[in-house]
């Protein structure tokens, strides 16, 4: 496949219940990742969410929009020294400085994020710190991220394992070859498993466009 390619990859998930809803659509090209997805949340609550992240070609995250519906929005943008500001109010994240991705607690799609830009061998680990945008649940004040350390470790070819050492959390992530989470456990589990975990990448259709709207 072309390093020029444009390639678009679909993930459904429901919660472990089998309650919820995510559809998440990965578009992968020249100039970087986007992730956007749809979500009907039960995680810590219900609630309904539309979020869009937004990677360079390296892998930093450069922006980031969600709106809970009915509830606060986030933009973000990242600049290349990784320094974040809040696009809505206008104003510097400096806790965030340092942080070279997101990571949305309303899914496990921005895994991938991490996952794809510390490319590591099996074997090795690596610790990080990411920018957590909270649930819902989680908003105290305003609605802005937290810094959040976190280890990654590759496990196998496409098994990690994801700690969050902000919350004592641990799990292993089966990926695809992409670097989408399939099955999280305790949180998360795929839906349509033979479509959302296919080896082959689709390449999207000639003309096609790699960006939505733009931003701030």
């Amino acid at each position: 496949m072309s390093t020029d390619a444009i390639v678009r990859r679909e993930m459904r998930w429901t919660d472990a219940e089998g309650r919820g809803l995510e559809h998440c659509l990965l578009t992968l090209g020249p100039e970087g990742l986007t992730l956007e997805g749809v979500v009907a949340g039960t995680r810590e609550g219900e609630y309904g969410a539309h979020y869009e992240v937004r990677t360079d070609a390296s892998g930093r995250t450069r922006a980031v929009r969600l709106r809970y519906v009915g509830g606060p929005e986030l933009r973000l943008t990242v600049d290349a020294d990784a320094r974040w500001r809040d696009a809505i109010r206008d104003v510097r994240l400096p806790d965030l400085d340092g942080c070279l991705d997101v990571d949305l607690g309303i899914t496990p799609a921005t895994n991938t994020l991490a996952i794809r830009r510390l490319g590591l061998s099996v074997g090795e680990a690596r610790a990080i710190r990411a920018a957590y945008v909270p649930l819902p649940s989680q908003i105290d004040g305003v609605f802005v991220p937290s810094p959040a350390d976190q280890r990654y470790t590759r496990l196998g070819d496409r098994l990690w394992r994801y700690e969050g050492l902000f919350r004592s959390f641990v799990a292993e992530l089966p990926v695809d070859d992409l670097g989408l989470v399939l099955d999280y456990p305790v949180l998360f589990r795929r839906l349509d498993a033979a479509r959302g975990a296919s080896d082959d990448a689709q390449p999207a259709p000639a003309g096609a466009p790699v960006r939505g709207e733009a931003w701030p």
